[in-house]
């Protein structure tokens, strides 16, 4: 097997494995904080939140730190340190010692280690790959793995609660991190020296942090597809971080139960990241993008309506659509952030838009707390759907409203449009 593809096997497997253990926290940590620790439905919302709030504080200057260093240590370093929290969680509730404290504080170590694995993870294929073809069908394949992870954790969790326990399944997702770690030292490419190391002074991390938000903001394709997925991404966690228990809570569902409502969205999630390839090249990158927004938020927006109607089956449906859709935006954003951007701060405009996107994250998980507390959980479910609508007039706007009006042999994106790098 030639070595690019070797090593993107390596990536691929790792990856996978270590996508869905990380979705089992999806079910796993709500329930926790729940069945175990006996905290409400409100303060339980608030565990996304320590497993995002790092975004807020280390997002930006993340990029700059993992712009000088390479990027599969960073990766495999990280790894292991989500590892040893979610190992602490579950050795702590063995012995009966976890407070709710405790676990938003091991769940926030665990969570600046993802800041720096996602900032390294989405700026390392084209280390692999330089092909734009190559790097879109890499991606795509990447996201299929994590769509299947999405989908499926919460699913094999639901079950592996009903067959062990809560502790077990938080437990378990030390294994697939340790599966990622050996596949990620399995890889036989080896980066050059970052470029960015031999450029050191008094106040290197501001000024690096600055050149990725000008370039991003300057851009104009790029700038209206992370706003975008910033605003996306706030009112949807507000839906995730309610869901869970307004299936508990509203529904009455079991565990399992629980599980195959979350994890239906497998069938959407892959198909959407398998056709968006063919997308583009028949329709063009932004029309892509806003189709794949636009189709998300309509399955997002049916399911508070398949949940007032007391409909599990709508509620499914729904989350498939909107799966679907998603599938297809994610990995065409991710491919136009690789191809639009200068090699050399690649990885900060991958920290500027996780800093959006995922920062977003744990705002979104207050305004689900704040809105359980004043109106209940099917509120929550409704006030994040409706606000994903907010996401489509970001959207269509500068470059990617240009771009609507382009002959779709358009490729993916005008790598003429990638503007220079100031600083």
């Amino acid at each position: 097997m030639p070595t690019a593809r070797w090593d993107f096997a390596m990536l691929w497997a790792g990856q996978s494995t270590s996508l869905v253990g990380s979705k089992f926290m999806v079910l796993a940590l709500p329930l926790l904080a729940v069945t175990t620790l006996g905290v409400s439905a409100g303060q339980a919302a608030l565990v996304p939140f320590a497993l995002f709030g790092p975004w807020l504080i280390l997002g930006l200057p993340a990029g700059a730190v993992v712009e000088r260093l390479r990027r599969r240590s960073v990766m495999v370093v990280s790894d292991t340190v989500q590892a040893a929290a979610f190992l602490a969680i579950a050795v702590l509730c063995w012995q009966g010692s976890l407070s709710f404290s405790g676990m938003l504080a091991l769940v926030s170590i665990a969570g600046c280690a993802t800041v720096f694995f996602q900032i390294a993870y989405t700026s390392y294929l084209p280390v692999l790959y330089s092909d734009p073809a190559l790097l879109h069908r890499g991606n795509a394949r990447l996201f299929v793995s994590e769509s299947v992870g999405r989908a499926a954790g919460p699913a094999i969790a639901g079950f592996l609660i009903k067959l062990t326990s809560v502790t077990w399944a938080v437990a378990s997702v030390v294994v697939t991190y340790a599966v990622s770690v050996l596949t990620l030292l399995l890889i036989k490419a080896r980066e050059a020296r970052p470029r960015a190391v031999a450029v050191r002074g008094r106040g290197w991390i501001y000024r690096d942090v600055l050149v990725g938000l000008r370039f991003t903001f300057g851009h104009a394709q790029l700038e209206p597809v992370i706003l975008c997925g910033a605003i996306y991404v706030l009112f949807l966690t507000s839906v995730e971080a309610s869901l869970v228990l307004y299936c508990r809570q509203v529904l009455g569902l079991s565990p399992a139960g629980i599980g195959i409502v979350i994890g239906a969205a497998a069938a959407g999630y892959p198909l959407g990241n398998v056709v968006s390839g063919r997308l583009v090249q028949r329709l063009g990158a932004p029309r892509t993008l806003v189709m794949g927004a636009a189709i998300s938020v309509a399955g997002l927006v049916s399911m508070p309506v398949a949940g007032q109607l007391g409909s599990v089956a709508g509620l499914v449906a729904g989350s498939v659509v909107h799966a679907f859709g998603e599938g297809v935006f994610g990995p065409t954003g991710l491919t136009l952030r690789q191809i639009a951007s200068p090699p050399e701060i690649l990885a900060r405009v991958n920290a500027v838009t996780r800093f959006l996107s995922w920062g977003m994250v744990p705002l979104g998980s207050l305004l689900a707390a704040a809105t359980i507390a004043l109106s209940g959980l099917s509120a929550a479910i409704w006030v994040g759907a409706l606000g994903t609508v907010l996401c489509l007039p970001v959207l269509i706007r500068r470059g990617i409203r240009a771009g609507l009006s382009r002959p779709s042999v358009d490729q993916h994106v005008h790598a003429s449009e990638k503007g220079t790098v100031a600083g």
